[in-house]
């Protein structure tokens, strides 16, 4: 999982000036990785992430937009929890935070989806939640059969508000259920390369595509040599079945043959393997690709009808191992 810990890693250096992508990645960060507590009669939210720099993001945000505290607490890896995980717990009440970045409704309800802002926002807003959603629960694999770009969602609703972000943004995507979970999920190769470039994640962008490009390059590179070696074969087997057809029709025809029949059919026994043009080279005087085959073909016709006439199998019935298919 490089790929996903150095896409966190650039997409929390980002710097966004404009407040509402500010609040829309915070809402996304905070409804993916967040949990809202009662404790004591009071709502305390935390949010669990993987990543140091994107825990100290979203505590940044929390206070330089809407005024709250937090603090972060670090979790080592045990049971079930395989790697360092970050807490950020928000000071004080959590429900005015919880309704600003529309966890809570105002009734004080949580909200199944996204919040109205995130969904109804401009493009840069729908750009900042994604970008919110990747750092608390995105993964991103190695390019290959199986790339893809996916989010763990909190539920069916939050997935499908992603897959409508993602929408306005031109870039299609799925939501599906995957072992019990809700998920969105990028295969296309263009479209997670857009969506990393419109969150921000540039370098990624970069890396990901050279990987794409290497691998592909590989891939056809493999491709070409199981066809060409495919292709050989079958040449190979053609040129021995023509050699053994011709070895048939010198025996039919016996003395019969014309001398410069008998001679391409001499060539073609003698290489088997070899391509016309290479039967060519070999005669004397040399001859085109085209006049050798006209020639085998004569001297196959010939032996045919004479074969026929006199009641004995013909060059076309004789199997690999040179002998008559019908013995």
């Amino acid at each position: 999982m490089a790929l996903t810990a150095d896409a966190k890693e650039e997409l929390s250096r980002i710097d966004v000036a404009r407040p509402s992508a500010r609040k829309a990645e915070a809402a996304a960060m905070l409804r993916f990785a967040g949990g809202l507590h009662l404790q004591g009669g009071r709502v305390v939210i935390e949010a669990e992430v993987d990543s140091t720099a994107t825990a100290r993001r979203l505590r940044a945000i929390i206070a330089d937009v809407y005024g709250h505290g937090s603090d972060i607490a670090v979790l080592a890896p045990s049971g079930i929890r395989r790697s360092t995980t970050y807490i950020v717990r928000v000071h004080g009440d959590g429900a005015v935070l919880a309704r600003q970045t529309g966890l809570l409704d105002a009734r004080g309800r949580p909200v199944r989806g996204m919040p109205p802002a995130v969904v109804g926002g401009a493009a840069v807003d729908a750009e900042a939640a994604w970008r919110g959603a990747f750092l608390a629960r995105g993964s991103l694999t190695e390019p290959g059969r199986s790339s893809a770009l996916e989010l763990g969602c909190p539920g069916p609703e939050v997935a499908l508000a992603m897959v409508g972000a993602a929408r306005r943004l031109g870039i299609a995507s799925k939501a599906r259920e995957v072992r019990g979970g809700d998920r969105v999920v990028l295969r296309d190769g263009d479209a997670i390369a857009a969506l990393l470039t419109r969150m921000g994640a540039h370098q990624t962008v970069l890396v990901w595509e050279e990987r794409r490009t290497r691998r592909e390059v590989r891939a056809t590179a493999h491709r070409l040599a199981n066809f060409d070696d495919a292709n050989l074969r079958r040449s190979a087997r053609a040129a021995v079945a023509a050699g053994q057809r011709v070895e048939r029709a010198l025996e039919i025809l016996g003395d019969e043959v014309p001398e410069h029949l008998r001679e391409a059919g001499r060539l073609r026994v003698e290489h088997r393997q070899a391509s016309l043009e290479e039967l060519g080279r070999h005669a004397d005087p040399p001859m085109t690709k085209d006049a050798v085959a006209g020639r085998i073909r004569r001297l196959l016709a010939m032996a045919d009808k004479r074969a026929e006439e006199l009641g004995v199998p013909g060059t076309d019935e004789v199997n690999e191992g040179g002998e008559d298919a019908r013995s």
